[in-house]
Order: C-alpha cells, then sequence, then structure tokens
C-alpha cells in the first residue's frame, strides 16, 4: 500500500461512522422546579446546567434531546434553564428536541419551550401557561392558641403576605401586579417559541392544561412519539442514543458522605417531606 494511504482512511473511517451511527445525546430534567424542600433542592439551573453542558459538548453530535416530565415550579428557575439550553444549542449549532414524559406543565412546558419541537405522548399533560401562589392563613389558629404576633419592619411592604396576619388588599393587588408582568413574559416566550399555535388566546393562556392529543391540534406539540421512536426515524436505525447523567448533591449528600452522626434520620425524615412536597405538586395534575 502506498505511503500516506493508511492515515488518508483513518481520517476517513471515522467520519463514515459518524455518518452510519449518528449521535445524540439525551438529558433528563425530571421533578419540582426550585426547592423542593429545606435541605433539597428541586430541578434548578445549578442541578442540569452541568449536564447540559456535557451534553451539549460532545463532538459530532446531531442533535440533543431532553426528556422533560415536570409540573413546574419556580418561574425563574425555570427561565434560567431555558435560557441556558438557547445558549448552549446556539453555541453548539445543533437541533433541540424535546420530549414530554407524563407532563411538562407551567415552568415545565417554559423548558419544553426552548427546543425547536416538542414531543408527548397523546395522554400527556401540557400547557398550564400561568403563574400561581398559594399559601395559608394561620391568624385565627394563633388568636386561638394565645399567640401575638409581632413584626417589625423598615419598609412598608417588607411583610406583605405575612401568613400569621389578616390578609391586606393591597397586598393581593401588589402580588397580582407581579403575577401579572410574570405572565405577560411567560406568554410572550411561548408565542415566540410557538409561532403556530391555534385557538382562543385566552384560553391557551388561561393556566388550563391540555392532553397530549389536544395539545397537537392548538400547536403546543409538534407531534406523537417516544424519545427511542421519533430519533431513530429521524436519524436512522443506528443512532446513537446516550443518557448524560446528572449529579445530584447538597447538604445532605455531604453529610451522608461525611457519615455525620444523625445523617441516616435526616436523610429519611427529608426524604419523605421532600417526596410529600413533589407528589402534591403532581398531583395538581392527577399524576
Amino acid at each position: 500500500m502506498p505511503f500516506g494511504i493508511m492515515p488518508a482512511l483513518r481520517a476517513l473511517l471515522p467520519e463514515r461512522l459518524r455518518r452510519r451511527h449518528p449521535l445524540v445525546p439525551v438529558v433528563r430534567l425530571s421533578g419540582a422546579i426550585g426547592t423542593v424542600s429545606p435541605l433539597r433542592a428541586g430541578l434548578s439551573l445549578g442541578a442540569c446546567a452541568p449536564a447540559l453542558e456535557r451534553a451539549f459538548g460532545m463532538p459530532d453530535i446531531r442533535a440533543v434531546a431532553l426528556v422533560i416530565n415536570s409540573p413546574g415550579g419556580s418561574a425563574a428557575q425555570s427561565h434560567l434553564i431555558f435560557r441556558r439550553i438557547r445558549a448552549l444549542a446556539a453555541e453548539a449549532g445543533v437541533p433541540v428536541l424535546a420530549f414530554v414524559e407524563d407532563v411538562a406543565a407551567s415552568g415545565g412546558y417554559m423548558i419544553a419551550c426552548a427546543a425547536d419541537e416538542i414531543y408527548c405522548d397523546p395522554s400527556s399533560l401540557v400547557g398550564s401557561i400561568g403563574v400561581v401562589s398559594a399559601g395559608f392563613g394561620f391568624q385565627g389558629l394563633i388568636e386561638r392558641l394565645g399567640v401575638e404576633r409581632r413584626v417589625h419592619t423598615a419598609g412598608r411592604a417588607k411583610a406583605m403576605l405575612d401568613p400569621f396576619r389578616p390578609e391586606d388588599p393591597a397586598d393581593v393587588a401588589r402580588l397580582k401586579g407581579i403575577q401579572a408582568d410574570v405572565q405577560a413574559m411567560f406568554t410572550e416566550l411561548v408565542r415566540s417559541r410557538r409561532p403556530g399555535l391555534k385557538g382562543d388566546p385566552d384560553e391557551l393562556f388561561s393556566g388550563a392544561v391540555w392532553t397530549g392529543r389536544q395539545g397537537l391540534a392548538l400547536g403546543l406539540v409538534d407531534g406523537h412519539g417516544d424519545t427511542r421512536a421519533v430519533l431513530r426515524e429521524r436519524y436512522g436505525e443506528t443512532v446513537r442514543i446516550r443518557l448524560v447523567e446528572q449529579v445530584r448533591g447538597g447538604l445532605l449528600a455531604r453529610l451522608l458522605r461525611r457519615r455525620e452522626p444523625g445523617a441516616a434520620g435526616l436523610a429519611l425524615v427529608e426524604g419523605a417531606l421532600a417526596t410529600i412536597e413533589e407528589r402534591a405538586a403532581f398531583a395538581r395534575y392527577g399524576l
């Protein structure tokens, strides 16, 4: 074989393999968005950024797939994750495909909108384009217990919506103004990412949730299908689907790794509380 032929063949071989076996990394974005419990962070930019950066940084990828299963949560964290996905996609120059499992609602749907195409099961739940604030009022309880609430602030609105004091109409008006501003941003984001939306805007942006079948008719999603089926249809039977794992940690994980006294009991309590709160978020959608 003439000198120089083998290096040329070696240079061509990887390119041929890449054409025959295209690579699509997959990142799972699952759970409530924001803080789930005092010791456990839910889905946040800090938690998922390393996995996203590894996925978009892989060489010779054809696309990045996001598997989303989230009932929503923090508007700020949802938007931060959305923006990071869009920035990484622009840097890598590859399309992003989102695949909804049980639900992509509220902030979960905002994250799904970072994808160029959204797929789901016909029975998935999507949408809930709205803003909610829920809490409790305990002023009657502390009165019955004979407890006196003392709050001292520098700033008239500093103790807004204190759950141990009667609700102030001015506080409610201020909260609704904040919600309206966040809702306007959410609506604008969805309109810009989903130009093919159909139906009554008042309904689409009412906070209502839709099935995957309804969502397809409304333009909230682009099609039905799971990750494997869609990627094999798009990139061929030999597509390499590589899951990029998230490394989750925090205070609890550090305590367990150090074998701190009482860490096991703390883990059980923290895990139970986090599970209850996260299940409550999913239960809003009958899941």
